[in-house]
């Protein structure tokens, strides 16, 4: 799961991944659901330690289904999210992160997909 926040120019948060799969493009902050854990919580957890920002978890934006390691399937849930407190700094492993811009994204070596969904749930900032 990962989460779609935007500050209060509307720009978007995202993180250069620090770990395969994906290192080094730029996705949202996010990750796996440990057992027992909700998809709020998991949001929660992950965008504290890939940001350092504290995060009021809304709507589910969309979902998609993404390959993964050794032939696996990731089901993604992405769910919009409101800061709440914290400072951005990258952590865990997120190797950067940073608030864009339309014209920013668009410029970044991003996920697979990643451009295609966000535009599909109507929900890239506005350029």
């Amino acid at each position: 799961m990962g989460a779609i926040i935007f500050d209060s120019s509307r720009r978007l948060l995202v993180i250069r991944r620090g770990r395969p799969p994906g290192e080094g493009l730029w996705s949202l902050p996010g990750g796996r659901v440990e057992p027992g854990e909700t998809d709020g919580a998991a949001v929660r957890r992950e965008v504290l330690e890939e940001t350092g920002l504290v995060v009021r978890v809304g709507e589910l934006a969309g979902a998609v289904d993404r390959p993964g390691l050794g032939g696996d399937t990731y089901v993604i849930r992405d769910y919009l999210a409101t800061v709440t407190g914290g400072s951005l700094t990258a952590g865990d492993d997120a190797a950067d992160a940073r608030w864009c811009a339309h014209d920013d994204l668009v410029r970044l070596p991003l996920t697979p997909g990643l451009l295609d969904a966000l535009t599909l749930w109507n929900v890239l900032p506005e350029h």
